[in-house]
């Protein structure tokens, strides 16, 4: 059956402009990191992506590894666009990244430029793409320079394989530092990418969400929902089929040391007469402080109910410092490693 989307897409979703860019984001936008791989029907990621169109996300974000197995998110979303997004490319914010293990050997990972510059070549090829809105360096390399993976993503810009330059789960020193050489070089840092909920922290108290507003750059927060933690999925245990319970990124013992907490939430949310998850991206979104919260799902449901989030988007001061109280101490930073270098 033939795709139509909806007439009113636009009048569903919040825009916000990223740093001090042309480009505008929808507040909420959507990762293929997980449900888009062979494990999935592809009749599932259909769904999830034209009821994503549907309610105004038009940013759809993935990475050359993403799967299972690696690549094949992007394989199945180059299949979307020559058959239900076909003819509406430019209404689309597509993204991609290198940086994780991708083949064997000793180019196959990381930031060197044969490997960043090779990677984008690939994702292009495996989505039938010219070119892509926005390409990241997925982390930190601390084994080679950064004048070097910066330098290849300006070169992917100016060879017309790319829009915008992104970096994810760079620290807030790293981030300053890429910044000035994008600066020098003549392409500037659209956007940051760091995992970001009620539950992580670390770009607080690393200060990178005070140097991304001084330095202009915009930002997504990816695991804003903490792999599905701060969702009702988890609140009577680990249910089965679930990432936890498949150890799918998702430790049960991470689950299991947050579940009091995410509770007590939960009970927070209800008063609210929100979802758990729609609290959870509202914090996320509060103040104006991140560009775009971005969410994955497994069912169309899903993103209708995180979109649902943008209907109350204010929190009192009473309920922000309860939140604080719920969540103390509970720094679930799967991605610690790559922000620390």
């Amino acid at each position: 059956m033939t795709y139509t989307p909806a007439a009113d897409r636009y009048q569903r979703m919040i825009y916000n402009r990223c740093g001090r860019s042309g480009l505008k984001l929808p507040a909420i936008s959507l990762g293929l990191w997980h449900n888009f791989g062979h494990d999935t029907p592809h009749a599932t990621k259909q769904a999830i992506c034209r009821t994503a169109f549907d309610l105004g996300i038009t940013h759809f974000d993935l990475a050359n590894n993403y799967g299972p197995p690696p690549g094949s998110a992007e394989e199945a979303f180059g299949e979307l666009l020559a058959t239900d997004f076909r003819g509406l490319r430019d209404e689309l914010i597509i993204s991609s990244k290198a940086g994780y293990l991708m083949w064997d050997g000793p180019y196959g990972e990381w930031g060197s430029r044969k490997y960043v510059i090779a990677s984008c070549d690939q994702s292009l090829k495996r989505m039938g793409l010219d070119y892509v809105d926005i390409f990241y360096s997925h982390r930190f390399d601390p084994d080679t320079p950064l004048e070097e993976t910066m330098g290849a993503l300006d070169h992917i810009v100016r060879s017309g394989r790319a829009q915008y330059i992104g970096i994810s789960s760079y620290n807030s020193q790293r981030t300053r530092e890429a910044v000035a050489i994008l600066k020098d070089l003549g392409t500037p840092l659209l956007i940051h990418q760091p995992s970001y909920n009620i539950l992580n922290r670390w770009v607080e108290t690393d200060g990178l969400k005070d140097t991304l507003k001084e330095l202009g750059v915009g930002s997504i927060a990816f695991v804003p929902l903490a792999q599905g933690i701060l969702t009702n999925k988890y609140l009577n245990g680990i249910p089965a089929g679930s990432r936890a319970a498949q150890d799918k990124s998702l430790h049960p013992s991470v689950v299991e040391k947050a579940l009091g907490s995410v509770r007590k939430l939960n009970d927070m949310a209800a008063a609210r007469g929100q979802t758990l998850a729609q609290m959870a991206l509202a914090w996320v979104l509060r103040g104006g402080g991140i560009t775009t919260a971005l969410i994955g799902a497994s069912r169309p449901e899903q993103v209708v109910d995180c979109v649902g989030a943008l209907e109350k988007l204010d929190f009192t001061a009473e309920e922000l410092a309860r939140i604080d109280a719920i969540s103390e101490e509970k720094d679930i930073n799967l991605w610690a490693r790559s922000s620390e270098d």
